[in-house]
């Protein structure tokens, strides 16, 4: 299985914080079933989110009990976090140092692709307790068809030479979402500190009005970038869609995880993989 390495427009990943607010008001929450797993796996409470943007999946976790520390390359994005009561270090985990610090599981939500895959699970390793959990995990959302034509065909006047082929995409998020996940278990393998890894799944539905849905297209990666009169023309043209749908629309979502304890440096043993 070949390695799958981050993706090389780093700038998009690092991007995200031109609108930290917005993103912040925008974008989904992870589903409860997901939260309640890792605080019911985690040994204990203390719990790292790396590139853990303004802090939605940390706060989630900490209304479930934990205490969090996030590790977020993007001061603008660690900036909000942090007033919303999420403490975090400015870095990318590559870089980071954890300065003697230990955690009992290492989270990330929507960020693990933009992260070496090998190097990040060293580095989670050697921040997790012998028994810690290392859990990367990725919301991917399913449009109706409407949303996706309307927004590829926008793509396609608007801006003809992006990067991002909205229609190859069509119909696929969920399959490329769950394929991040094979990168990532690559990389706890070849850390060579986690045992058995688990493949988790978690597929929910939410409803989104034309000002919810509007308010966050922004906020996603083809978007970040592109000057605000494109954003515009874009927008408008997926609120047509949704306004042709009566206003509101039903977003299917899938949320792959991956996770894998981190086991006593005496008992590293060859790695082994199953699905739940």
């Amino acid at each position: 299985m070949p390695t799958i390495s981050p993706d090389p427009r780093r700038s998009v990943a690092e991007s995200f914080g031109v609108d930290a607010e917005r993103y912040e008001r925008a974008r989904p929450r992870y589903p409860a079933a997901l939260i309640e797993r890792i605080a019911e796996r985690s040994p204990g409470p203390d719990v790292l989110d790396v590139g853990m943007g303004t802090g939605i999946a940390a706060r989630q976790l900490q209304a479930a009990g934990l205490r969090v520390f996030g590790v977020e390359p993007d001061a603008r994005m660690a900036a909000v976090a942090e007033r919303h009561g999420i403490g975090a270090d400015v870095s990318t985990l590559e870089a980071w140092d954890p300065a003697g610090r230990a955690f009992d599981a290492v989270v990330a939500g929507q960020a693990w692709h933009w992260i070496d895959p090998v190097a990040g699970a060293a580095k989670a390793a050697s921040a997790l307790r012998p028994g810690g959990l290392l859990v990367p995990f990725w919301n991917a959302a399913i449009p109706p068809a409407e949303i996706t034509d309307a927004l590829a065909d926008a793509f396609d006047r608007v801006v003809p030479d992006s990067p991002f082929n909205l229609r190859a995409l069509a119909g696929k998020e969920a399959d490329t979402y769950l394929a991040m996940c094979d990168p990532a278990v690559e990389g706890m393998v070849a850390a060579k500190a986690f045992g058995e890894i688990e493949r988790w799944r978690f597929d929910w539905e939410w409803r989104y009005t034309r000002e919810a849905w509007l308010d966050q297209l922004p906020t996603h990666g083809p978007m970040v970038r592109l000057p605000k009169e494109a954003v515009a023309e874009v927008v408008a043209d997926v609120g047509a869609a949704v306004d042709a749908m009566g206003g509101a629309f039903t977003m299917r979502y899938s949320t792959p995880a991956v996770a894998a304890v981190r086991v006593a440096d005496r008992w590293i043993r060859r790695v082994g993989i199953s699905s739940s």
